[in-house]
């Protein structure tokens, strides 16, 4: 089982995101070298901040999203988590 978090960022999310996009970044880097975030990045087409990430468990994603950046600076409106059964793996 993985855990899928998705983000909506606010509408004029660019400036903000700019502002606290480094101290975001070095946080997944954190995460994906633990271990606990196997994969994250942004929905493009058009382009709108909305993003996802793959966690390892559900406490991984609850861990990132409680002192992300983004989320404690207003970059993003609103994010789910949810369990992800996969299927088809190697």
């Amino acid at each position: 089982m993985k855990y899928v978090l998705t983000y909506k960022s606010v509408e004029d999310f660019r400036v903000k995101a700019l502002e606290h996009g480094a101290a975001h970044v070095a946080r997944l880097h954190e995460c994906c070298a633990r271990g606990v975030l196997l994969m994250a990045g942004p929905l493009d087409d058009p382009p709108s901040g909305d993003a996802l990430g793959i966690f390892t468990s559900q406490e991984a994603a609850d861990e990132f999203v409680a002192g992300d950046p983004f989320v404690l600076n207003g970059v993003v409106e609103s994010y789910s988590i949810r369990p992800w059964r996969e299927v088809l793996a190697d």
